[in-house]
């Protein structure tokens, strides 16, 4: 393919020809430097050289994770005797949000290998297919520019968001968990297994005073103690329509897309399954809608865990109502032993509000039931809005209206046992854990 500088030097033999009409001299010259041209651009063309001079290899991790940024790598290698200037381009796979493209250009010296990144987000999870890589590059004399594809199709599968367990795992290695949001809960009471000493806060209980290392180290030591392992976690998923609507997220970075409010259970689902799994508890799975989709026992170990991520890796909301008695029965017939039930559902019907309210309470006294619910942002914003016209008084009035009937339900709830936790979508999977870890360190699972 010829280049614009290609083009500015061939405009040029259109006005040598003019003038050769009135200066015949020049009619040679002109010919000469057409005919030169041509040479030259062959020449750059032959320089440029085959596609078979590159290597391109892309590089990701085996699984994505949703709603996050991931990084992709395009990887080239470079077997001429010259510089190369190259431009790559990628084919991410359809809708992913690529905020900075996949076009990068990049200048190889001879022999020399080189990277390029970009970012991908994956707003659903599921199988999905990366397309080709595009090159083009140019000879010495940028007069022609080669192009090619590289065969580099390749599936790619989207899991729930598994860069929060990495980013847990690298905090709790550095001892830096609340700048992820989360609490270090430890239980400072007799009764439990002794942990580990340390110095003694002014909110630590005087119970909680070692005093044989306070006279030893000739300062205040308080002991912890580790919480009771080998408890039981039941996570209950409401896959049911009203978990199909979308919510809007915005980027700091400017970017706004959309995610379904079942991925955004489903990646709380995910962290909580770790950090309850590596505290030593057991954890297990219900999904259900209108009936039980599926069902993993509580189990501890990683081996389980991994049971747990392959279970919602393809798991999709179904348009049905979530019948929450069936759900419930299930769950009393099924888990025997008491247990921490989480339920993450909906609370936008009000039909549906009124089933929870009768089926939920019945897991207590047995169990002890937590509700998270994913608070509606545009209700929110509804609410706040100070309103110019008629219609955005009636806006307003409709979302308060809504918003209080949300707040008594919860009420009601909590009157009846029943533990909730109602919070924003981009917070849910912290909320939860740390709900989870209070829980745990109060002893009362």
């Amino acid at each position: 393919m010829l280049t614009p500088r290609w083009l500015v030097l061939a405009l040029l033999i259109p006005g040598l020809l003019l003038l050769s009409g009135t200066a015949s001299f020049l009619v040679v010259p002109t010919v000469v430097y057409g005919a030169g041209l041509l040479l030259l651009t062959w020449l750059d063309r032959q320089s440029a050289g085959p596609s078979t001079q590159f290597l391109v290899r892309r590089q990701h991790d085996s699984k994505l994770s949703l709603g996050v940024l991931n990084r992709i790598m395009v990887e080239v290698e470079s077997r001429a005797r010259q510089p190369m200037p190259v431009i790559v381009r990628d084919e991410p796979p359809f809708g992913f949000i690529v905020p900075d493209g996949a076009t990068h250009k990049l200048t190889l010296a001879p022999f020399e290998t080189a990277a390029v990144t970009y970012q991908v987000r994956p707003p659903q999870r599921g199988d999905f297919k990366f397309g080709d890589i595009n090159l083009r590059w140019s000879g010495p004399l940028r007069l022609f520019v080669r192009q090619a594809v590289i065969q580099a199709a390749a599936s790619v599968k989207v899991y729930p968001n598994i860069h929060e367990i990495r980013q847990y795992e690298l905090l709790v290695r550095r001892d830096q968990l609340s700048e992820m949001g989360l609490r270090s809960v430890r239980l400072r009471r007799e009764g439990t297994m002794f942990e580990s000493l340390r110095d003694y806060t002014p909110d630590d209980p005087y119970r909680s005073i070692n005093w044989k290392a306070t006279a030893r180290r000739g300062k205040p030591i308080s002991t912890d103690y580790e919480p009771e392992r080998n408890q039981r976690v039941l996570i209950m998923l409401d896959v049911g329509r009203m978990m199909r609507s979308a919510i809007r997220v915005d980027d700091p970075g400017g970017f706004a897309w959309n995610m379904a409010k079942v991925d955004f259970i489903i990646n709380s689902t995910l962290l909580l399954s770790y950090v309850a799994n590596r505290k030593g508890d057991q954890v297990g799975l219900l999904v259900f809608a209108d009936q039980v989709k599926q069902f993993i026992p509580p189990s501890p170990g990683y081996k389980h865990f991994h049971k747990l991520l392959e279970a919602m890796y393809a798991l999709g909301s179904e348009p049905v109502e979530a019948d929450y008695g069936r759900a419930v029965n299930f769950v009393r017939a099924q888990q025997k032993k008491r247990a921490l039930i989480i339920m993450f559902t909906d609370l936008s019907g009000a039909r549906a509000a009124e089933n929870l309210l009768t089926h939920l309470p019945r897991l207590t006294p047995q169990h002890l039931p937590l509700l998270v619910t994913i608070r509606d942002p545009m209700l929110d914003q509804e609410a706040q809005q100070l309103p110019n016209d008629s219609d955005a008084v009636y806006r307003r009035a409709v979302a308060e209206q809504l918003i209080d009937e949300r707040r008594l339900l919860l009420e009601k709830l909590q009157r009846h046992g029943v533990l909730t936790l109602d919070t924003d979508a981009q917070r849910l999977s912290v909320s939860t854990v740390n709900r989870y870890l209070q829980l745990k360190g109060r002893a009362l699972i």
